[in-house]
């Protein structure tokens, strides 16, 4: 079941936009979990997880956009609820790249462009829950292993050996790193000869260094600097989940 949450000041003119949201969720969505949130701070305190959000900005003790970041502080090194503003003020709209939103709606809501947004999102879910379950296969002590591709931080070429770092911790096989990046796929990139970077992973990066979300540096070599850049910008247009 998706689990969708909607979060606005409810003071008499705007019960009625969060009501309204609601009513549109439902026409293009049957069976949804929706949850509704009188300010942000109900909402943290909630402590619970959303596939899609829809936040106001400018509400009373906690803004729209700190709701976000603490989300995406949450959220590190898994996946990421889609966040979707719904709000008066276009001044913000530059903030919200700051916390990875999906889409800027200004209020008063037009219903052909909400429908719009909203079905994009839904298809992103969708296309993210089918990622969740790619994974390739590795021999590891004779044995044949599922590796799942959401669950790898990076691989590492090492004395002749592979090692794959995932979030259950190391798995030593032998294997070829072109092969496992032929393996993986475009999410990947190959940052260093002995390194290959899962790009959903990437908290930070420089001009000589990536980190990933379990706090591991890898090398990444000056020459493919520009390209990986081109490559991480295109990985994220695609939509690609972003934790930079």
């Amino acid at each position: 079941m998706i689990k969708i949450a909607v979060c606005d000041d409810v003071i008499e003119q705007t019960l009625m936009l969060q009501k309204h949201i609601v009513s549109l969720i439902e026409e293009q969505l049957q069976g949804a979990e929706i949850t509704t949130f009188a300010t942000g701070e109900e909402m943290l305190q909630a402590q619970r997880d959303f596939d899609i959000c829809f936040l106001d900005v400018e509400m009373r003790e906690i803004s729209g956009m700190d709701v976000a970041s603490h989300i995406r502080q949450q959220e590190e090194g898994r996946t990421k609820s889609i966040i979707i503003f719904v709000t008066g003020y276009e001044r913000y709209m530059n903030s919200a790249f700051d916390v990875s939103a999906f889409h800027y709606l200004l209020k008063p809501v037009d219903e052909e462009k909400f429908c719009h947004v909203f079905g994009r999102a839904l298809r992103e879910l969708y296309a993210e829950e089918e990622r969740t379950k790619q994974y390739i296969l590795v021999k590891n002590s004779g044995t044949w292993r599922k590796v799942f591709i959401k669950d790898i931080y990076y691989i590492e070429s090492a004395n002749k050996k592979v090692i794959i770092h995932t979030e259950a911790g190391t798995l030593d096989c032998y294997g070829k790193m072109d092969e496992l990046e032929r393996m993986t796929g475009s999410g990947f990139y190959r940052c260093h000869r002995c390194f290959l970077v899962n790009m959903e992973k990437i908290v930070s990066y420089n001009a000589d260094t990536i980190k990933v979300a379990n706090g591991d540096r890898l090398i990444l070599a000056r020459k493919r600097y520009n390209d990986f850049i081109r490559q991480y910008m295109k990985y994220a247009k695609g939509g690609g989940i972003v934790n930079v």
